[in-house]
């Protein structure tokens, strides 16, 4: 074995090891030659180097969403540890565990006029579960430090930082080891739910309407029994989003195209009494927009670890995981006799007979794209989205239940969807198809600059030759400043990009076009491929807002 010769790298590479802790994302440098040459030289971690921090960083974050454990993130010192900052914050906001260790230079050496040296102590802050700052020596300190970051990770679902100084010189190695770091176990305890709810479900048993609205979830969190239990209560309406991994013909799906048509007094016979939310984030602003403006009288939370006001009205956090909450709480209420799920099943048909009439007539657009490409999707694969346009587009179409669907929802950035999704895809091993626009995918173009990209990984970007969000969002006027400054108008196209990092590159501009593209795309699995589809500027808004207006 090959050990680096700084006690310190070791302590740190022998407690990760301990804590099983094997996947690590290493972007090339000196200052972290110790840690590079540990981790790379030891057969029970897998290393996958990728040169652009901010990427790798998203690819971890893509890799432990999958793995549902910490991946740790290696840098050298300097302006590259702030790269990860995009996908720390992602990481804390979205609860996926994650590890960044940074190499330092001692610290007699900061803000003295040395290279490539900046303040890294503690540069998470305002985002980082726990910050543990080295000294430059191991230690008992230091170790306790490590052990509690990581042991952090797990037990919070989020990042933490280790930082660690290393003197030169920065290559040594040695044949054995020097230390023996304390490796300290989490306190773990056997979790029993056992918080009085008898006074809520007695509100429940008195509520006619009651809303379920679910966020970001992952695939198979809340079994089927439960799901079912909401379904079949008349008097709970259950709205789910295409993150929320849940599917049941009774849930409602496709939120926006239920309430944007409201009129005041819709709005008012669907204000429900009880709000119960559980999962991530939400996409949809209506939804919030109408329970921010007409609240419910009650607002519960169920998750383990956070809950947040997003509606300004929330009464109740059940800190417990949904499962453990309806076991214990569907033993206590009993169904009450209501039209308020009728109410909204009526709706939903009504929307959705609507939504084919209009889809029928609509010419080749964004909306056009995704009525295409949702019902191809492969069985049993993982969809990946990008933000801004993608992820609200996929809100209005139902997708097969084999397929399970991730966004990087926690701070809705574009910044690393690509990264993330190929990291996803190299720790899932499924089929993966990751949904893109144009802005976002450019912008993360070094997403492709590793060579782990699977060959079974398939990309769908949606080019309208700028940011379309913007044309949706109120204020969109066609002037230069608008063109330049907030959709980003541009002539690009991902063909130069797929030639030089070798994927298959195929286009589509039509209805016949891209039917026989994605049909061709997934039929091949020898190499990752790219479909590039190309939409008009100027008509994707329109089609999308007068799709609302023909709901009624």
């Amino acid at each position: 074995m090959t050990y680096p010769k700084i006690p310190l790298a070791q302590s740190i590479i022998e407690i990760l090891r301990a804590k099983g802790i094997t996947t690590i994302i290493i972007s090339p440098g000196s200052r972290n030659a110790p840690l590079t040459i540990g981790f790379a030289s030891h057969p029970d971690f897998t290393c996958y180097s990728i040169a652009d921090e901010r990427s790798a960083a998203f690819f971890a974050v893509g890799m432990a969403q999958q793995i549902k454990k910490p991946v740790a993130v290696v840098c050298t010192s300097g302006s590259a540890l702030l790269n990860y900052y995009p996908a720390f914050a992602e990481a804390f906001y979205s609860q996926i565990p994650f590890v960044v260790i940074s190499a330092d230079r001692p610290q007699s050496k900061i803000d003295i006029g040395d290279g490539q040296t900046i303040r890294q102590e503690n540069v998470f802050a305002n985002h980082s579960l726990f910050n543990a700052n080295l000294t430059e020596n191991a230690s008992d300190e230091n170790d306790f430090l490590i052990n509690e970051a990581i042991n952090t990770a797990f037990a919070k679902k989020g990042p933490v930082h280790i930082n660690a100084p290393f003197e030169e010189p920065l290559y040594e190695t040695v044949s054995e080891l020097t230390v023996e770091p304390k490796v300290i176990s989490a306190t773990t305890k056997e979790f029993i739910y056992d918080e009085p709810i008898s006074e809520y479900a007695n509100i429940w048993n008195t509520s006619k309407k009651k809303l379920v609205l679910v966020g970001v979830n992952e695939p198979n969190a809340v079994e089927q029994k439960f799901l079912d239990k909401l379904a079949n209560d008349p008097s709970v309406v259950v709205m789910i989003e295409t993150t929320s991994n849940l599917h049941h013909p009774k849930f409602i799906n496709t939120i926006d195209s239920i309430i944007t048509p409201f009129t005041h007094e819709d709005f008012l016979d669907f204000q429900p009494e009880i709000l119960v939310t559980f999962g991530g984030m939400i996409v949809s602003k209506r939804i919030k927009a109408f329970l921010r403006k007409y609240k419910p009288n009650h607002h519960w939370h169920i998750d383990d670890l956070r809950a947040y006001d997003t509606f300004d009205c929330l009464t109740k956090h059940f800190e417990v995981q949904p499962n453990l909450f309806f076991q214990s709480f569907f033993m206590l209420t009993e169904t009450v006799e209501s039209n308020y799920n009728q109410y909204a099943q009526d709706i939903k048909a009504l929307r959705q007979k609507r939504s084919l009439e209009y889809l029928a007539k609509i010419p080749f657009t964004d909306f056009k794209v995704f009525e295409k490409v949702i019902p191809a999707l492969p069985k049993n694969s993982q969809l990946q989205i990008s933000n801004s346009s993608p992820i609200r587009y996929a809100q209005l179409f139902d997708i097969e239940k084999s397929i399970e669907v991730f966004s990087n929802r926690g701070t809705s950035g574009i910044d690393g969807s690509t990264s993330t999704a190929i990291g996803a895809a190299v720790a899932s091993k499924k089929p993966n198809v990751f949904i893109a626009g144009d802005i976002g995918f450019l912008y993360d173009s070094n997403a492709l600059w590793n060579n782990y990209i699977p060959k079974n990984f398939k990309i769908i970007l949606i080019n309208n030759g700028g940011g379309g969000i913007f044309r949706i969002l109120p204020g969109h006027d066609e002037t230069p400043v608008f063109n330049t400054f907030f959709e980003t108008s541009h002539c690009l196209t991902a063909e130069h990009l797929c030639k030089m990092y070798g994927l298959n590159y195929l286009t589509a501009s039509t209805e016949t076009t891209i039917e026989e593209s994605l049909k061709a795309m997934f039929s091949n699995d020898e190499k990752p491929t790219l479909l590039e589809v190309f939409t008009p500027t100027l008509e994707n808004d329109k089609v999308l807002l007068q799709y609302f207006r023909e709901l009624v």
